[in-house]
């Protein structure tokens, strides 16, 4: 399976991110082993969707990241 999820940072912007293993995705987030949220900690889950393919997870992903996918995610995921 492959997940696409959407994390509320510690300064309440979202991040959107894939990954085969969710769980350990999470904690290097909150470990701070991802770069780009590390300084923006404790990280929290506030959705995902499991793909059985990483090409749907992906393009899931990049939608999230569109103008289309800020609304459709404000309106319709959180």
């Amino acid at each position: 399976m492959f997940y696409t999820y959407i994390l509320q940072l510690s300064d309440k912007t979202f991040y959107v991110g894939y990954s085969s293993d969710l769980k350990s995705r999470i904690k290097a987030h909150n470990e701070g082993s991802v770069s780009s949220t590390k300084n923006l900690r404790p990280v929290k889950l506030v959705y995902y969707s499991a793909f059985f393919s990483q090409k749907k997870a992906t393009d899931f992903e990049k939608y999230l990241k569109t103008s289309s996918g800020f609304a459709f995610r404000n309106k319709r995921l959180i």
